[in-house]
Parts: structure tokens; C-alpha cells; sequence
């Protein structure tokens, strides 16, 4: 009963940590004037290199096996860019363009475009559940970024476009490591996704070219990010899914929109009516109506 206690706990925490490191994002981006570019390429580069440490250190794991088997290399790299990369600049950038709430809302819409991908790849039509769940993934949508008024936006028509290519790169990031994850770590594939992804983005940002307002608070938040927001959330929750199983560790990491509302709100102001909350009900309440049908796995982790 205690280590379940703790399964259920460390999940729940680590949700929380994720919900409010996009808040501590969007201080970054939209008060201190911190590149979105420049705070992934670092958050990747460093968190990546201290889970491949641990994966070593802790797992006893050889981390460069992965690099030397078969087609592991390509999958491994089609990874790194396609999922861990994208999913990462896509939800940060859906950030700085509205708000840590609504992007992270957004980004819950990633399970629908898995049982959609599912479906179509299948030749069959959704489920009832899944029909549901599209409906009210939909509905939750609309509602959250028209506010109901068909006329207008309530958020840009950018970070729209961000936020739902944040959740079709949250379901290829799921979907996509399945393979990898059957022969490796979690730790050692997320690590080398993490390393390479940043390496790649530091291509478009150098790590070493800093710009923003830089003081204490911007150094704090920062190192939330990465310290808080990576690396000890992803042991959390790892360690959740070895011991309550990956199906219902995914349904307390539900709790991140919840964290990253209620911070946004209490810290940065930001405006959340009840229509907002009513799309992110929508939104998030598909998770658990598809996860009645789904079989639990392990699957990589979010931000």
C-alpha cells in the first residue's frame, strides 16, 4: 500500500512540475524576452546528457548499444527531430504566443490524433469512445479558442496553429518510439532524443548567444525548467509507471493543464473564464475515456 501511495504520488508531482514548468516558460518568453530557441536547445542538451548520466550510473545501462543495432540509429534520430524536438518547440511556442494554460490544454488533444492515426492505419471506424472523445475533443477546442463566437479568435491564429501541432507531435512522440522503447531504457532513448534534439535546435540557437533581461528571477526560472521541469518529473515519473503501471501514471499526469491553469492564474494574471474551463474539461476528459479501452504501456514521458 505505501509504495503505491508513492507511485500515485511521484505521477501527480511530476504533472505538477510539468504544468509549472510552461508557466515558468511563459514568464521567460513574454517577461524576460528569453528566445524560445535558445531555452530548448539548452533544456534538451542538459537534461539529455544528465538521463543518459543516470541511465549509467543508476541503470547500469551502456548507452551506445542503441547506436550499433540495425535500423536503431534512423528510428533514434527520426525521433529526436520528429518527435522529441518538435513536441518540445511546438508547446513552448504555443506559449509565448498565448499562455501556458491553453497551450497545455491544447496539447491534451494528442491522444485524439492517436486513435484517429490508429483508425485510419486499421481500415476501421473509430469506436463509440473514440467518437465521443474526438467530439469532445473538438467541442473543448472551439470552445477554448473562440470563446463560442465563430466570428473571431480568442487566442492569435498562431498559436492555434502552434497548440495543434504541439498535439500531432505529442502523438507522433508517443507512437513513433514504441519500437525503440521494446529494446532499450525509457532513460537511454529519451536521453539520446533529448541530446540530439538539442544539439539539432542549437543549430537554429546556439546555447553559448544568450539574449533576454537577465537577473535572479530569470535564473531561477530557467533552472526551474530544466532542473525542475526535466529532469526530477521524468524520474518521478518513471518510477510511477514501474509501479502503478503506465495507464494509470498517464491519468494522474492529467493533472498538468490543472497545475499549469491554477499557477498561471495565481502568478501571471492571466485571463481564464468559465468557457475556458469548460473546453479544457472537454479536452482532458478524453484521456480518460479512451484510456477505458486502452491496455497499459510504457510510453515515453511529456514535457
Amino acid at each position: 500500500m505505501n509504495n503505491n501511495i508513492k507511485g500515485i504520488t511521484f505521477a501527480i508531482a511530476a504533472a505538477i512540475l510539468w504544468g509549472a514548468s510552461g508557466t515558468f516558460g511563459q514568464f521567460l518568453f513574454q517577461e524576460k524576452h528569453i528566445n524560445v530557441e535558445w531555452l530548448i536547445s539548452v533544456r534538451m542538451i542538459i537534461s539529455g546528457i544528465c538521463l543518459l548520466i543516470y541511465a549509467i550510473a543508476v541503470e547500469k545501462e551502456n548507452i551506445f548499444t542503441i547506436w550499433k543495432k540495425d535500423k536503431d540509429p534512423v528510428k533514434l534520430l527520426l525521433f529526436s527531430i520528429t518527435g522529441m524536438l518538435a513536441v518540445q518547440y511546438t508547446y513552448f511556442a504555443a506559449i509565448k504566443h498565448s499562455n501556458a494554460a491553453t497551450a497545455t490544454v491544447l496539447q491534451y488533444a494528442g491522444p485524439i490524433v492517436i486513435a484517429i492515426y490508429l483508425a485510419i492505419k486499421n481500415r476501421r471506424l473509430p469506436s463509440l469512445k473514440e467518437t465521443i472523445a474526438i467530439i469532445l475533443a473538438v467541442a473543448g477546442t472551439f470552445l477554448l479558442v473562440t470563446h463560442g463566437q465563430t466570428d473571431t479568435l480568442a487566442i492569435s491564429t498562431t498559436a492555434l496553429c502552434y497548440g495543434l501541432a504541439s498535439a500531432i507531435a505529442l502523438a507522433i512522440y508517443t507512437l513513433q518510439p514504441e519500437d525503440l522503447l521494446s529494446r532499450h531504457k525509457a532513460s537511454v532513448v529519451v536521453g539520446w532524443g533529448m541530446l540530439c534534439g538539442g544539439i539539432a535546435c542549437s543549430f537554429v540557437k546556439a546555447p553559448w548567444i544568450i539574449e533576454g533581461i537577465w537577473d535572479t528571477d530569470t535564473i531561477i526560472s530557467t533552472a526551474f525548467v530544466v532542473i525542475l521541469g526535466t529532469l526530477i518529473p521524468f524520474y518521478m515519473y518513471l518510477t510511477a509507471v514501474n509501479i502503478v503501471g503506465g495507464q494509470k501514471a498517464s491519468l494522474l499526469a492529467s493533472a498538468e493543464p490543472l497545475s499549469a491553469t491554477i499557477l498561471a492564474l495565481i502568478w501571471l494574471k492571466i485571463s481564464f473564464t468559465w468557457i475556458d474551463l469548460t473546453g479544457s474539461i472537454f479536452i482532458v476528459s478524453t484521456i480518460f475515456i479512451l484510456s477505458m479501452k486502452s491496455k497499459p504501456k510504457k510510453l515515453p514521458v511529456t514535457q
